[in-house]
């Protein structure tokens, strides 16, 4: 197999730019750098083509280990041909692989194996060949040997039987016919267990095509069987496994043809249909997992990429009933100013004292928000905080994910940057920071705790590590980090650091002051040269010795952006301020004369011109604001109709979840996303996205809210 021309076809890219970047990752570069750093190479392939690319290469290196594993195997059995050899090298699946190298495989003792260690094998094959005239019990008569147990004709037959099934069993073009047309054709069938299915009811006599059914639904079936409450099943009609068996293998209807068929149904009642059940379920919910996997890495990176709210001193609410809400209150830059305990709700309600406290915070230490974590007694707070705004002019707040909280609050990671501070305090601190800026706080949790979707529980851990672990290195590095007030946890995912490395920065930084230019990094302590090229383009200094040491321009391209300043009569000093007539002037001279005449590549340099032309750009300042809010409602409040703002807060594969200032996020299905056929709500939504709708439906026994982004017609509510 070509692993370049096979994932350049799949990846709908050219071999030259695969070809590039299995060089370059191979060589261990990360692939923010190979993303931001390396486009001249890859023809620009962005971060997510690269992880595809990557995550693919592994696996064909995998397939084409496993089929040199299975080539030699057999070899050496010295039952090598040129068909097996032709079908290994055209495999394209660890499957296909599996079912050519099955019969050579050193097997566990079998009903087949013993029946060959009692020489039955030779009658095997007289039955196999299904000569008319045959008599398989006169030709078994000879195979009776009591000391090898073979004690009559009849064991004899029997102990062929086992043979044949196995030996139809091991065909593995059989196998792949009856795979395809069990997967084409069948059903997933689950039952309920017992006399209540519970929550999962929907599935307690329910039955699916394998083509149709969405990975949502896989899920909860398969989870659903875990948990004991279904049985699941693949149903598939035998006649047709039959009718493919029997053109294959039974010649005619002579007593051993009759032989042969029942070995055939043996074969596919005992070894292939258990066999190929749980491969199809296996495949199926593998691709249930990947789906979902590239919905929450999507959700994942739209949640790290809300915009910040900078310049905010911010008021967190960790909202609590028995042991009260936590509150603290952080400077624009995160520092934490101060905390307490109030208590505004039951049982232990003093709201006099609470309201006094919480004024007195807000008022003395100019508190322009409040952000309110969406546990536990969050509604309740919401309302409290609501009710304190009139109070408090220019003041709005924010409902925000406190998902992972918990989590960081009683880590170590937690408890070595707040050791003054208890678990529950530290909690309320991190969600006013994470209105403040996302990325920053949630680098601290891992992303498998921030909840992004669902099922994420139920997914495997290594892939799912992967997928959200990448998604994080690619924010933070498409936004940077300032290198002399980043937090290790930050650093940690700039390309090139890691954990270790970070640690090293920080301490660095702590001995020996704040870093005058990214060349002072070289100074860290096992932050060797290729660290450096990794990571310093992602890092920033600003007012430091080297001025282009506040941009994105990497160092290697120092020389290349001096250069271009000083063609239209600027100096390394200007480019701090942002020179926003730099795009026009180097288009106007000619970006392609110019970059030759520089010695970069046309993607180099734009990306010089950009970054010069502005050097403080944020990616995430090109999106929406988070929507702040003044006032609250009740689902008593909500009726059909009803037109709201909200924040979307979740996406499935069903539909989006959206934030109204409720304490139950409202739904909006699918089909009422758009005013067209979706295949997903990801093809028109990001998490983060501020959308209109308009209330369809309020379940108040059951807490459920629907919703639609399809303004109703005039006279009527959409139905």
């Amino acid at each position: 197999m070509n692993i370049v021309q096979t994932i350049a076809t799949e990846l709908k890219v050219k071999e030259g730019q695969v070809e590039a970047a299995v060089r370059l990752i191979d060589e261990g570069n990360t692939i923010p750098f190979i993303a931001r750093y390396r486009k001249e190479a890859t023809g620009s392939l962005t971060d997510t083509e690269l992880r595809a690319l990557s995550e693919r290469l592994s696996y064909l290196r995998g397939l084409e280990e496993a089929k040199e594993k299975a080539r030699n195997t057999i070899e050496e059995q010295g039952k090598l041909t040129e068909e097996i050899a032709a079908a290994l090298e055209n495999a394209k699946t660890m499957t296909e692989v599996e079912d050519i190298y099955r019969p050579f495989r050193p097997k566990r003792r079998t009903r087949a194996t013993v029946a060959k260690e009692k020489g039955l094998e030779p009658l095997a094959l007289i039955i196999l060949a299904q000569d008319p005239k045959t008599d398989p019990k006169k030709e078994a008569a000879a195979f009776v040997d009591p000391e090898k147990g073979v004690e009559t004709p009849e064991d004899a037959l029997s102990g062929a039987s086992d043979i044949l099934a196995e030996t139809i069993s091991d065909d593995a073009e059989i196998r792949r016919r009856l795979r395809y047309v069990c997967k084409m054709n069948g059903k997933l069938v689950s039952k309920k267990t017992g006399e209540d299915a519970g929550v999962y009811e929907n599935y307690a006599d329910y039955s699916e095509q394998l083509t149709r059914i969405p990975g949502h639904r896989l899920l909860a079936i398969n989870r659903g069987e875990r948990e004991g409450a279904l049985k699941v099943t693949v149903d598939f009609d035998r006649l047709k496994a039959e009718t493919i068996l029997f053109s294959a293998f039974v010649k005619n209807e002579s007593p051993c043809g009759q032989l042969v068929a029942a070995a055939a149904r043996d074969a596919y009642d005992r070894l292939i249909f258990p066999s190929i059940e749980r491969e199809i379920r296996g495949e199926k919910t593998d691709e249930a997992d990947e789906a979902a996997i590239r919905v929450f890495a999507l959700n994942l990176r739209q949640l790290l990429m809300q915009p910040p709210l900078r310049g905010r001193t911010a008021l967190g609410l960790d909202p609590g009933y028995r042991t009260g809400c936590k509150v603290a209150v952080v400077d624009p830059t995160g520092k934490v100013l101060d905390t307490g305990v109030i208590y505004p709700v039951p049982p232990h309600m003093r709201l006099e004292e609470a309201r006094r406290t919480v004024l007195s915070l807000a008022k003395k230490h100019k508190v322009d928000v409040m952000a309110i974590g969406n546990g536990t007694a969050s509604h309740e707070t919401e309302e409290f905080a609501a009710s304190l705004l009139p109070e408090l002019p220019g003041v709005s707040y924010m409902v925000v994910s406190e998902a992972g909280a918990s989590v960081y609050s009683a880590s170590e990671l937690g408890a070595k940057e707040f050791p003054q501070y208890d678990v529950s305090l530290r909690s309320a601190v991190s969600i006013a920071r994470r209105l403040q800026d996302p990325l920053a706080e949630l680098v601290k949790i891992d992303p498998k705790s921030i909840g992004v979707g669902q099922y994420q529980h139920d997914m495997p851990e290594k892939e799912l590590s992967a997928a959200l672990d990448g998604v994080v290195e690619d924010c933070v590095n498409a936004v940077g980090a300032d290198l002399n007030t980043a937090s290790a946890p930050l650093l940690s995912h700039i390309a090139g650091l890691g954990p270790a490395l970070a640690a090293g920065v920080v301490s660095y930084r702590t001995e020996n002051g704040a870093f005058s230019s990214r060349a002072a990094l070289k100074k860290v302590p096992k932050l060797g040269p290729k660290a450096f090229l990794q990571c310093a383009g992602f890092l920033r200094v600003h007012g430091g010795r080297e001025p282009l040491d506040a941009t994105a321009v990497h160092p290697e391209s120092y020389d290349a952006a001096r250069a271009l300043l000083e063609r239209f009569g600027y100096s390394p000093k200007d480019a701090a301020k942002g020179l926003s007539a730099l795009p026009e002037q180097a288009a106007g001279y000619g970006l392609e004369k110019l970059a030759a005449e520089l010695g970069i590549g046309l993607p180099t340099l734009r990306d010089i011109v950009d970054a010069l032309s502005k050097p403080g750009l944020d990616p995430r300042d090109s999106l929406p604001a988070p929507m702040l809010r003044h006032d609250v409602l009740s689902i008593d409040s909500l009726v059909p109709g009803m037109e709201l703002t909200g924040t979307v807060r979740n996406l499935v594969d069903f539909g989006a979840f959206v934030d109204i200032g409720v304490h139950q996020d409202g739904l909006v299905h699918i089909s009422r996303i758009a005013g067209r056929r979706i295949n997903h709500p990801t093809e028109v939504l990001s998490v983060g996205d501020i959308v209109t709708v308009w209330v369809l439906d309020v379940d108040k026994t059951r807490g459920r809210i629907s919703l639609t982004m399809q303004k109703p017609k005039e006279g009527g509510n959409e139905k």
